[in-house]
């Protein structure tokens, strides 16, 4: 008996060092035994001095420089002033329009879109959630938030088709792409004003011109992979009848790249109309400006008003564009004339609502009617008033929300805080470095420790940790409540039928909305800041973690059922590690959307790089902002490679 044991320990501990995780691990423990002197000659604590580079005079040198020149200069002459002369007269244009339809003409034509696009049931919910707009009074700013949205969309649209195109027909092109898109897919929406108004200054152009650079990825992704993904065997037959290389692209490629490309279209609909509510900050105006204003004087029942119309719109551009995705054959018993060209379908719509507009501006006027308006900010203040005086705190054993509050920034949020800030920080290199090699390969940790170096080299480490620590706090709720909800919804039916349209409505909803609903229950500070960021990460966690479970293979199931398992041994022996891909993925996507409203949290509190960049577009203080921002986007970057398998590894798991 004692021969086995000791047999077994010699095979166990060859077994152990054969493993690619334990091999690694002991490398990355040598590497830092070897470089710990050297390292320490810096000091075990906090970021060193010494390697902090200050940015502030060149930063507030360049932004003097460019506001000295930016009414002078050539380059902002005539290539940024047409550009920004350019954005302001399609926004223009498309605003007076809008109101020249009136809201008669606008509800009349979404309706029609609607009709034309998915039938009966969405053109009634198309008109009620415009008028639903009207009635509250925010008609006009969401003419202008709808005026800014279609620019927006045009131009983000036209330039990630063009990428797209390019990075679909070049392989060359797609590898090049592929690491800025990337990168920009993990950058919260708050990274992209500061450099815009660099240029461009507060206004617009620059809200426009941000939500362009956000909103195109998704575009230019989902393109490349529809023009990738093209059946070779069609592509093949058009090539052997003697089509040229343009002709196949646009009898063939791009035909069958439809499904993809509107995709593509709704994914940058609703992130440009994401990124119109944030641009709010730096004078978008519209309904994010109403937000913003009543966020800023702590008005919930204002904000409330001015975030019903953009859940709405969302909701309807959301529905509309999906179902233009959709096979339109489907649709086609609700035409009045099945046979009509679709062209003379729009043109009858269009007539439609040249009629009505004229009809209602005849009879009502172009506004909306005052006497038609409700007012819904007066008793939301005192239904948060009742709310603050009975929930907010001493309410018996479960305590109020502040209490709640207050307890999560205690318990969680400062240890957590206390816990990264205290460590060496060389040891914060050594535990993301361990993280992104055992998930992925050495170039995923040296980017990632070279993400996190940069933060330290700008010199915002313990602000950059703090953010971590909100976060991680979000990530490890998310998590916990998404997994357990996903789980419950991939087992039962019922519950994912109930859960479905909760889900739908979340996930159209815009970051900044989420700021309303948690300052109204919990105040202002870290902790509401966490509660909006686990709110919007939850519906992706949910979806993918209950998406990645039903996949499994049922023959595995079966199989395990046939040897006896009960359900929650299948759960925890077959469909969860048969789900680990998805469940990563699930992991990632969390912590980026967590990440984005964490940043957003800044304006109610939340502090660390939110603030530093919300203090910079107030103050004008673009060096304290770009530096902040820059930091964001290495966080962003760190905390993506660290949670991103591989693809070797991910099929590996799978």
């Amino acid at each position: 008996m004692a021969a086995l044991s000791v047999s077994a320990s010699r095979t166990a501990a060859p077994r152990v060092l054969r493993s690619r995780a334990a091999g690694k691990l002991l490398l990355l423990a040598l590497l830092t035994a070897v470089l710990l002197p050297f390292l320490s000659r810096w000091g075990n604590g906090t970021w060193p001095h010494d390697l902090t580079v200050s940015l502030s005079k060149p930063l507030t040198s360049a932004s003097n420089w460019v506001i000295d020149n930016r009414d002078s200069h050539p380059l902002f002459l005539y290539f940024f002033g047409y550009i920004s002369n350019a954005v302001v007269l399609c926004v223009r244009a498309v605003y007076l329009v809008l109101l020249a339809a009136g809201w008669t003409g606008v509800t009349v034509f979404g309706a029609l879109v609607a009709w034309r696009v998915a039938g009966v049931r969405l053109a009634a919910g198309t008109a009620l959630a415009l008028l639903t707009c009207g009635a509250l009074g925010m008609w006009v700013p969401t003419m202008q938030t709808l005026a800014l949205m279609v620019a927006a969309v045009l131009a983000s649209v036209v330039v990630g088709a063009l990428l797209g195109l390019a990075a679909g027909l070049s392989d060359r092109l797609d590898r090049a792409l592929r690491p800025v898109l990337d990168t920009m897919q993990v950058l919260p929406a708050f990274a992209y004003l500061l450099p815009v108004v660099l240029v461009f200054g507060i206004g617009v152009p620059a809200a426009v011109l941000a939500t362009v650079v956000y909103a195109a990825p998704p575009m230019a992704r989902l393109t490349a992979l529809g023009l990738r993904g093209a059946d070779p065997e069609v592509l093949e037959a058009v090539e052997s009848l003697g089509a040229t290389r343009r002709q196949r692209l646009l009898t063939a490629r791009i035909p069958l790249a439809r499904g993809e490309l509107l995709l593509g279209l709704n994914q940058t609909i609703m992130m440009a109309l994401s990124m119109a509510v944030i641009a709010s900050v730096i004078g978008a105006g519209g309904l994010g400006d109403r937000v913003y204003q009543a966020l800023a004087s702590v008005d919930v029942g204002q904000a409330l008003a001015a975030g019903i119309p953009i859940v709405l719109l969302a909701i309807v551009l959301d529905r509309v564009t999906a179902a233009a995705g959709d096979d339109r054959t489907a649709h086609t018993s609700s035409l009045p004339h099945p046979s009509y060209p679709r062209t003379i379908g729009w043109a009858y719509a269009l007539a439609v609502t040249v009629a009505v507009a004229l009809a209602g501006r005849l009879l009502h006027g172009l506004n909306w009617p005052t006497g038609w308006t409700l007012e819904i900010a007066a008793p939301v203040n005192r239904a948060v008033d009742w709310m603050t005086a009975h929930l907010y705190s001493g309410v018996p054993v479960v305590g109020g929300t502040a209490d709640w509050a207050g307890h999560f920034t205690t318990w969680i949020l400062d240890p957590v805080r206390s816990g990264l800030q205290g460590l060496p920080w060389w040891s914060v290199l050594l535990i993301v470095a361990a993280l992104a090699w055992l998930i992925g390969t050495w170039a995923t940790a040296l980017t990632a420790v070279l993400a996190m170096a940069a933060i330290g080299v700008l010199g915002v480490w313990d602000p950059a940790l703090d953010t971590l620590s909100q976060v991680l706090a979000a990530v490890a709720v998310t998590l916990v409540l998404g997994f357990a909800t996903g789980i419950a919804a991939a087992r039962s039916d019922r519950v994912e039928r109930v859960l479905r349209p909760v889900l739908d409505v979340f996930q159209t909803m815009p970051q900044f909305v989420y700021l309303i609903p948690v300052v109204a229950l919990f105040g202002v500070g870290r902790a509401p800041a966490v509660a909006a960021a686990v709110v919007y990460a939850l519906p992706a966690v949910v979806r993918i973690t209950a998406q990645g479970l039903r996949q499994v293979d049922p023959a595995a199931l079966e199989s395990a059922r046939s040897l006896g398992a009960t359900g929650r041994q299948q759960l925890w022996q077959v469909q969860l590690p048969l789900a680990r891909r998805s469940l990563l993925l699930a992991v990632n996507q969390g912590v980026v959307l967590v990440l984005a409203v964490v940043i957003i949290g800044g304006l109610v509190g939340g502090g660390a790089l939110g603030y530093n960049v919300a203090f910079g577009l107030a103050q004008g203080d673009l060096a304290t902002g770009l530096v902040a921002g820059a930091a964001i986007v290495c966080l962003g970057l760190m905390l993506d490679r660290v949670t991103q398998p591989t693809g070797r590894r991910a099929k590996k798991g799978a």
